[in-house]
């Protein structure tokens, strides 16, 4: 009955846009997915098997493609007998990485594959996927697809990274509408509290963590780890990376879009106009960023704004309007060229201890800020240094601009043209986002949710032409934000002493929603989930005009979906790419039956008919 009156409501044009509904011209479901309950079942990738559009049933299911540790023909390998070892990591030189038992250093458990683009060079098509682990990376996978549109790869490749410091912690992604992969660096290594002079330097509260990743860097780049040395070789990471093919047998360009700032990219994601670009931070504080390059399809220059959040609810997800402040215009050359300086964080700013910390307030000249890693900081900006921190540190410098940095782990986005609604996916909404948390201590409190939310949600976010930033100056874009709110939550709910005892929010309901797409016409958000409050993670299908959700996929214990993203039409065929990541990596590893269950999947649901 909900639904049924809320798709009423939706055909009114003047509640339409406030509830988030689309003007869908077509009708797509899919055949649901149970819960996981037996064993076979929970150690398994399972999707619809069907798909119903316009009222004819066509079948699908989930195909893999690759597998991590999996030897496959080198793509545009000189010798016949050449192979590659997909998601092995390399050096600056194309040479393996060891890790410290001196074994081959392969992206799978703990962390694995990420987004997965599919590209077309002419007749030739190709996946691109990238590594979520501590130091990153890429693979290029050849694939052929049949006369009933099932795809195999056939031979693959690692993305050479040598030219931009190679790469780290590559998370989500996109297939951009020129044709080539965006990807990612997350987590960018948190400069700010650096201290060279403290000997086992605690970053994340784990004393090792900082030397370990500091010596895979080093490694990579062939530099020596010293303290003078890693006050700036950090700064190579936390930006956009993008990934060219250029040749039928994969080979490829690679560029860093320096201009677009470095903080915990989860998503850089392109609109139509093939300029604006909406960039997620993943983190606890965090900010959510804006791009407006200077030219279409060319990112390497252009205007960085930050969303500033002013509240007009803190009921459920909350609502707001949004703001936005500019940081300022500049180019990857420019940034290149600081970072080639060895510019450190005190090139940057001066730093000094709070008078006191329990109130965040600093000393006079000096700006309170808490933001993601750094926590509490009293920092003042050195003169002519704003170009320059506002890329190498964005997240920093949005908050001594007013931006708001209290997000909670921003994930995916993704565009509904039916309702010019853009989506964003939080995976939680804690700490920062709740009203009086204590990581308000030093910010200035924009988000005051009234309750926390342990499952997540997803928001929307309406859009507009002819808009002005906080200066008052006009923003280049008719896909600007102005408002922001909740249309698909999670719920917590307690199953103790029943058979799903393990899930912590309703089975029936996302948690901790993760990378999303969009099918146009169609009013299908799909959500995938990155939780530990669903014994198994799951992908949905989010009805937008009836608010129902419908569980299309689910994945092995421990596993993590990533990388859900749509392609409408491949030679007449559609795909919604769907990768698991390390299965058994973070909870039930005694399930597992042999190594080979603990690799990771790329592969896809699929195909659909075309739907574009």
């Amino acid at each position: 009955m909900i639904q049924t009156r809320f798709k009423a409501l939706c055909s009114l044009p003047v509640l339409a846009l406030a509830l988030g509904c689309s003007q869908t011209s077509a009708d797509l479901s899919f055949s649901e997915v149970g819960v996981p309950l037996s064993q076979e079942e929970k150690r398994s990738v399972r999707a619809s098997s069907s798909v119903t559009v316009n009222g004819q049933v066509y079948a699908i299911g989930y195909q893999d493609l690759v597998r991590t540790n999996q030897v496959l023909p080198k793509l545009g390998g000189h010798r016949p007998t050449e192979t590659e070892v997909f998601g092995l990591l390399k050096n600056k030189d194309g040479e393996p990485m060891l890790q410290e038992d001196a074994s081959p250093w392969v992206c799978t458990n703990g962390s694995g594959p990420d987004h997965t683009s599919f590209l077309r060079y002419g007749t030739h098509l190709f996946a691109v996927t990238q590594l979520e682990c501590s130091l990153g990376g890429a693979y290029i996978t050849k694939l052929e697809q049949d006369a009933n549109g099932k795809l195999t790869a056939v031979a693959t490749r690692s993305v050479d990274f040598s030219d931009v410091y190679g790469t780290y912690v590559n998370c989500a992604g996109m297939t951009t509408p020129w044709n080539t992969h965006l990807g990612s660096e997350e987590y960018e290594p948190p400069m700010a509290i650096f201290n060279p002079d403290a000997e086992n330097q605690a970053w994340f509260d784990d004393p090792s963590w900082h030397d370990a990743h500091m010596q895979a860097i080093a490694d990579f780049n062939k530099i020596e780890n010293t303290a003078e040395n890693a006050a700036y070789f950090g700064y190579y990471f936390g930006w956009t990376p993008e990934i060219k093919i250029t040749s039928p047998d994969g080979r490829h360009t690679v560029r860093k879009h320096f201009s677009m700032g470095r903080f915990a990219h989860e998503l850089a994601y392109v609109m139509p106009d093939n300029r604006t670009v909406y960039l997620s931070d993943d983190g606890t504080n965090v900010g959510l960023f804006l791009f407006i390059a200077d030219r279409v399809k060319d990112l390497s220059a252009g205007t960085l704004y930050a969303a500033r959040w002013v509240q007009t609810s803190g009921a459920g997800a909350g609502s707001a309007n949004i703001e936005w402040v500019s940081l300022g215009h500049a180019t990857n050359d420019e940034i290149r060229a600081a970072i080639e300086r060895k510019t450190t964080f005190a090139d940057m700013f001066d730093k000094a201890e709070p008078v006191d910390a329990d109130a965040g307030i600093c000393p006079a000249g000096f700006t309170s800020t808490n933001t993601y890693d750094e926590g509490l900081l009293c920092t003042r900006l050195k003169p002519d240094m704003d170009k320059i921190a506002s890329r190498m540190e964005t997240r920093l410098y949005a908050a001594h601009k007013g931006a708001t940095t209290e997000f909670r782990k921003e994930e995916g986005i993704a565009y509904n043209p039916d309702a010019n609604l853009l989506y964003v996916a939080m995976s939680e909404l804690r700490k920062g986002m709740e009203d009086g948390s204590s990581n308000d201590v030093g910010g200035p409190n924009h988000i005051r949710l009234d309750q926390a939310n342990k499952c997540g949600a997803v928001y929307a976010m309406g859009l507009m032409g002819g808009a002005t930033d906080t200066d008052g100056n006009p923003i280049d874009s008719q896909y600007v934000a102005h408002n922001m709110f909740g249309v698909v939550m999670g719920r917590e709910m307690d199953y103790s002493g029943t058979d799903l005892s393990e899930n912590s929010c309703d089975v029936d309901g996302i948690a901790n929603p993760d990378n999303i797409a969009y099918l146009p016409k169609y009013g299908s958000l799909v959500i995938g989930e990155d939780t530990g409050r669903h014994q198994n993670d799951y992908v949905w299908s989010f009805d937008v005009n009836t608010q129902a959700l419908t569980r299309i996929a689910t994945t092995p214990y421990g596993a993590e979906t990533t990388s859900p993203f749509w392609h409408a039409n491949i030679n007449g065929f559609g795909y919604l790419t769907l990768v698991t990541q390390h299965p058994y990596g973070e909870s039930d590893a005694d399930q597992a039956q042999s190594a080979a269950d603990k690799e990771s999947h790329i592969g896809y649901i699929g195909p659909f008919p075309a739907l574009d």
